[in-house]
């Protein structure tokens, strides 16, 4: 395989793999695409975003060439608007609704969004100002795209916003959870300078629980958000998931968004398990860690996989095989303890269940062994329970209960937004909706508090 070839010649090559794939728009590419645009009155791409930029705006200031004018409609707009710009799903989102689809092709969203924010992160710019502070104070537990957007706008309003972040660096998924070659660490951690600009005090290294406790952030502060997201992978509950060579995607991630990549898949086969996002990151890391051979296997059928059709497409131009309808039953490894084979079984669909997904059943007999190197878990992800209830709130296995309308959780005082409050049968869970989340909360936040009914 000519390519995997090429990946094993140095660490420096595999490094050198992470470099962002798609170039974005030069200036004069950007000023004809702006010009397509029909600027439409009322504009059903406005309708798509679920921050609801101005779309029309933010391409006629590019077209006129007022860059950092078309970066603060963006950024008013979302405040993770140069990550959403690589990452979110514009072909069934803003793109998809654009009229131009009827026609001819729909103007290019996604990359004139990012050339205007990528413009300000070039050009080192601070876009907003917060106004003076008031007296109320706010905690929020999590520095990921909804806790950063409920401080963004939160700061803007004058509260006294302090962010807890249990990792380095805040930035959450954005920052850790998606591949470099996608969304390259700089434009997240911007976003994050971004917020810290309207003097939000951002506690890096801080683990809610352990560094403090849940019960001095409900007593020092008047407001606590919960934007926790969730945990890491899951055991996949079959034999062998101990052996020397099964991974967490999220951990792989991670390591090669923090500048640990190594050469321990070079040469490797590898399965991933799931086919979500994060197993498709998985993959292409995989892929791009120098891995021989990259194969998916996903216990149901490409109809009820979860990954972005995009992002489907993507692995399968980096080569990565896809065996639908079947599911690992155990892991082998030799005496050494290092993975060496897997077992799978294939699947059928039954009937579906409370989800409206059709349930895999497996077919007896069908047992089969596929020979690996390394393992890939990629089936979702835990949530922290503990810290919940340490809170003291209400939820259903980890999806905590808030009010539709104004994000409060059982507790008045508390409000939750984000991953943390996102479950089965609400709508899909992508980075631009974490922020809407968090935007909506700070609004009922001020809602109340303008009110007096968060007072005392």
């Amino acid at each position: 395989m000519e390519k995997s070839k090429e990946m094993k010649v140095s660490l420096g090559t595999l490094v050198d793999n992470f470099l962002e794939v798609h170039p974005g728009l030069s200036q004069r590419q950007a000023q004809e695409e702006a010009h397509r645009c029909l600027y439409c009155y009322d504009a059903p791409c406005i309708q798509a975003c679920p921050t609801g930029i101005d779309i029309p705006a933010f391409i006629k200031k590019i077209a006129s060439g007022n860059i950092k004018g078309s970066a603060m409609t963006i950024m008013r707009s979302n405040p993770v608007g140069a990550s959403c710009a690589r990452v979110c799903p514009t072909e069934e989102l803003c793109e998809g609704a654009c009229v131009l689809n009827h026609s001819t092709n729909p103007i290019m969203i996604g990359d004139l969004q990012r050339y205007a924010t990528d413009w300000a992160i070039q050009n080192k710019q601070v876009l907003f100002q917060a106004e003076q502070k008031k007296g109320k104070t706010v905690a929020v537990v999590g520095g990921g795209p909804a806790g950063l957007s409920a401080a963004r706008e939160l700061a803007l309003l004058g509260y006294q916003v302090t962010i807890f972040e249990a990792e380095e660096q805040a930035g959450g998924l954005n920052t850790y959870g998606i591949v470099s070659f996608r969304l390259p660490p700089a434009i997240s951690l911007w976003e994050v300078d971004q917020v810290k600009s309207l003097g939000v005090e951002i506690r890096t290294n801080t683990r809610v629980g352990q560094d403090i406790s849940s019960a001095e952030i409900t007593e020092n502060y008047d407001i606590v958000i919960l934007a926790i997201g969730m945990a890491n992978v899951p055991m996949l509950g079959v034999e062998g998931e101990e052996l020397e060579g099964v991974y967490d995607a999220l951990e792989l991630i991670k390591a090669t968004k923090t500048d640990q990549i190594t050469s321990d898949l070079v040469g490797k086969r590898v399965v991933v398990i799931g086919a979500g996002n994060t197993a498709i990151d998985g993959a292409t890391c995989a892929v791009r860690l120098g891995a021989e051979n990259v194969k998916i296997l996903y216990r149901r059928t490409q109809a009820e996989m979860t990954a972005y059709h995009f992002e489907y497409e993507f692995a399968k131009q980096d080569g990565v095989e896809f065996r639908w309808l079947t599911a690992p039953k155990r892991i082998i490894g030799d005496e050494q303890g290092k993975v060496t084979r897997i077992e799978c079984i294939r699947m059928e669909l039954g009937e579906a269940s409370s989800d409206g997904r059709r349930q895999p059943i497996p077919v007896e007999g069908s047992e089969y062994i596929l020979p690996v190197d390394a393992v890939i878990k990629a089936i979702g992800q835990l949530r922290y329970i503990e810290l919940i209830e340490a809170f003291g709130l209400e939820h259903r296995g980890g999806v905590v209960q808030v009010n539709q309308t104004t994000f409060q959780t059982s507790k008045p005082k508390i409000f939750a937004c984000g991953d943390v409050i996102f479950g089965k049968g609400r709508g899909e869970a992508m980075v631009v909706s974490a922020a809407q989340q968090g935007k909506e909360t700070a609004y009922a936040i001020h809602q109340l508090e303008q009110g007096g009914d968060l007072d005392g």
